[in-house]
């Protein structure tokens, strides 16, 4: 046991801590190994030691807050290294301890857990927001390996919540917000239920004071007033089930204020609205007796159509099991039920953390494991696949908050996805190469867009091509986290490959125009190059150039003077060819829409490779233009080009019935495309109509072909093609 004069804290506090100390030991004593507990005391005084000299901001001595940490650990069955994790988890960040010395003292594994918990406060980041992503990768990985890394998380924020009073009032509602962004919806995920309702609760406190205040008053004001209905209802239930020989435990439980809130919120209710604030619980001995009890009850009251959810035959993500029924109770009450068994009971209270509290085998709780490891891999897996921290972060904060989505594969499989989700979304879920090499989807039998929405009981069949790939256009509709990762780091893989190549094109076109010949530059020079550019790499270099990160001519030049063959002269620069497929990091611009067959020039854009413009646009060249010359770039259209392009042309027509589908009939009959079409009329009353049409071709020729056929049409005016903001041709 702990004593008062072993503790280094102010002597008024000595007491009081040592006590609560000694009743954390003798609660876990109760379910712990004997010789856990010199463990556990070694800890504690050690954490004791290192904070001796820190005080909270409530002025308390620091070692209360990981002790009550533990106490909350305790409750839920934590293991020794895990309670000795939460005495220890701010002596790494607070007190200077290094990992080196917490694994000397206490092994690897209690090491590992509170360095999962320290924040990366010696790194250097661009901004705070670049930080706090990072500190949450760090911590999410670290959960990844051992879960209970946010199990400690979690209670080392809901003490802190607890407390949160001492702090300013803008720090208050930051921590609060992060608490409702973050650490609730995780709660939520790994099923710790009265974890997740208190951090909400508080968080709503400090986020929303007067509307806080009102609301519980309110609460507290209709608790009185509907006590005898609540009770009647519970008396009618327990009889009604007792009449059927359904043994059960029946209680009535009131719903918490931040889900009152949220309810009053997203149905656009006011509090007198909220009529269903309690709720009903019926625990039963196994899943046979759940359907009968279920059964009773819709013979007592009329059940509400379209609020039944069988929550057993296909679990939520967090392993949470029951049934749900919402009635029209007496005088019209709305009453929502719960039917679950005893078992499910526990994994609803504990989720992850049953596995520490209920060690009997239970198969709903090792299912509860099973899931948490499977989102605990995605979580590694969405990691390997975004570009920074705050990038995961995004993704991450995508799938904490979960709907209820359940649809079919041809096979039967049931998979959960969050409300909103898309056919892509589907594919990703069920593998990474199918959502990457999807191009369609059947639901219901039926062909429907990618962008489809599911809804639970769609069946979902995914039809791919070995040669597709993802398209940018999907970041618009995917909402899970795992699709947008991945979508995500394809493209970057993609562009990061094309500005590879356009680099080498563009590096080996300085060099001839350096050196007023066809030159291969020796590997010396290279890795004498690279030497001095540490720690680049040669295709880095080159992706360099070719998203105009760096200047083609500039490492030509200097690679030549490495090699020795740098050479005054006349420089003859030959053309960069454009065909047309060379994907990102070539760009047509939008300002002057470039086609094959026009003048072309190109111009090296920062971040963005090469951006090609048609000779004469007045965005490049003259004196408007806002760009350095040194930046352009002879090109020249490749044959055969490999895709088609946009182009716009406005005609003047007579305004008579039918003149558009004549002219979209012509349009189409010169084999060309219609994108977009936009009609205004003339400034001459109604006489004339001027139609804007995006119609895609082949080139210049075809743009001819398309343009003389609609010359030749009676009721067409006047047509001109569209350049930059108006500009014609």
């Amino acid at each position: 046991m702990l004593y008062a004069a072993e503790l280094p804290v102010p002597e008024e506090y000595a007491t009081r801590v040592a006590q609560d100390a000694n009743t954390l030991l003798a609660k876990v004593a109760g379910y712990l190994k004997p010789e856990d507990l010199p463990l556990l005391e070694a800890a504690f005084k050690f954490s004791a030691e290192c904070h001796k000299t820190q005080l909270r901001k409530s002025g308390e001595p620091y070692i209360t807050h990981p002790l009550a940490v533990a106490d909350i650990l305790a409750d839920h069955h934590l293991d020794a290294q895990a309670l000795m994790a939460a005495f220890l988890h701010d002596t790494m960040e607070d007190t200077g301890v290094t990992k080196i010395e917490l694994t000397e003292r206490f092994g690897k594994p209690i090491a590992d857990l509170v360095d999962g918990l320290s924040k990366l406060e010696k790194l250097e980041f661009q901004s705070k927001e670049e930080a706090q992503a990072e500190n949450f990768r760090k911590m999410l990985m670290a959960m990844a390996r051992d879960v209970r890394v946010i199990l400690v998380k979690l209670a080392d924020r809901l003490h802190n919540m607890r407390t949160l009073s001492h702090m300013r009032e803008d720090k208050q509602k930051r921590i609060a917000a992060e608490t409702l962004e973050i650490y609730a919806p995780i709660a939520n995920r790994i099923g710790l239920h009265g974890i997740y309702q208190e951090l909400e609760d508080w968080s709503f406190r400090y986020l929303h004071p007067m509307r806080y205040e009102v609301l519980g008053k309110a609460l507290k004001a209709a608790r009185g007033n509907r006590r005898e209905v609540v009770s009647k209802i519970l008396d009618a239930i327990k009889h009604k089930l007792a009449e059927a020989q359904v043994e059960a435990t029946v209680y009535g439980r009131e719903k918490h204020l931040a889900s009152i809130y949220k309810k009053m919120q997203e149905k656009h209710l006011s509090f007198s609205e909220v009529l269903d604030i309690y709720g009903f619980r019926v625990i039963v001995k196994d899943v046979p007796t759940c359907y009968l009890a279920l059964g009773t009850l819709h013979g007592l009251y009329k059940p509400r159509p379209g609020t039944f959810k069988d929550y057993i035959a296909i679990p939520k993500p967090n392993g949470y099991q029951s049934l749900h029924t919402a009635l029209s109770g007496p005088y019209g009450t709305p009453i929502e039920v719960q039917v679950r068994t005893h078992d499910m009971h526990k994994v609803a209270q504990a989720g992850v953390a049953s596995h520490w509290m209920y060690k009997s085998g239970d198969d709903g709780v090792s299912d509860v494991q099973q899931k948490t490891h499977q989102w605990l891999q995605s979580l590694l897996e969405i990691q390997s696949m975004s570009g920074d921290s705050v990038e995961f972060l995004e993704h991450i904060k995508v799938d904490l908050f979960p709907g209820e989505v359940y649809v079919f594969t041809p096979k039967g499989k049931i998979l959960t996805l969050p409300q909103g989700a898309s056919a892509v979304d589907f594919a990703y879920a069920v593998h990474s190469d199918i959502g990457n090499r999807c191009i369609a989807v059947r639901i219901n039998y039926d062909l429907m867009p990618l962008r489809t929405t599911l809804k639970t009981g769609d069946q979902v069949e995914i039809i791919t091509a070995t040669t597709a790939r993802p398209n940018p256009s999907w970041l618009n509709f995917v909402v899970t986290g795992k699709a947008r990762s991945h979508i995500r780091h394809f493209l970057k893989t993609m562009r990061y490959e094309e500005a590879v190549t356009l680099g080498e094109r563009m590096l080996n076109q300085s060099v001839r125009a350096l050196m007023n010949q066809v030159t291969e530059l020796p590997a010396e020079a290279w890795d004498r190059y690279l030497k001095e550019n540490a720690p680049s790499k040669r295709d880095e270099i080159l992706a360099d150039i070719g998203l105009g990160k760096r200047l083609g001519v500039v490492v030509g030049q200097r690679l030549l003077t490495l090699a020795g063959l740098l050479s005054e002269g006349e420089a003859n620069s030959g053309p960069i060819l454009i065909r047309g497929t060379e994907g990102v990091a070539v760009q047509f611009s939008r300002c002057c829409n470039p086609i094959p067959g026009d003048p072309i020039i190109g111009l090296i854009k920062q971040g963005q490779g090469l951006v090609i413009h048609t000779h004469d646009c007045p965005q490049v060249v003259g004196r408007h233009s806002k760009f350095d010359p040194d930046k352009l770039l002879e090109v020249e259209w490749d044959v055969p080009i490999g895709k088609l392009f946009d182009v716009q042309i406005r005609v003047l027509a007579m305004h008579e019935r039918g003149a558009l589908a004549e002219i979209a009939a012509s349009i189409s009959d010169a084999a060309a495309n219609i994108e977009n079409v936009r009609m205004d009329k003339d400034a001459d009353g109604d006489r004339y109509t001027e139609i804007s049409f995006t119609v895609q071709v082949e080139n210049r020729q075809h743009l001819a072909r398309v343009m003389q056929a609609l010359r030749s049409l009676e009721r067409v005016v006047r047509i001109h093609r569209l350049k930059g903001s108006g500009g014609h041709s």
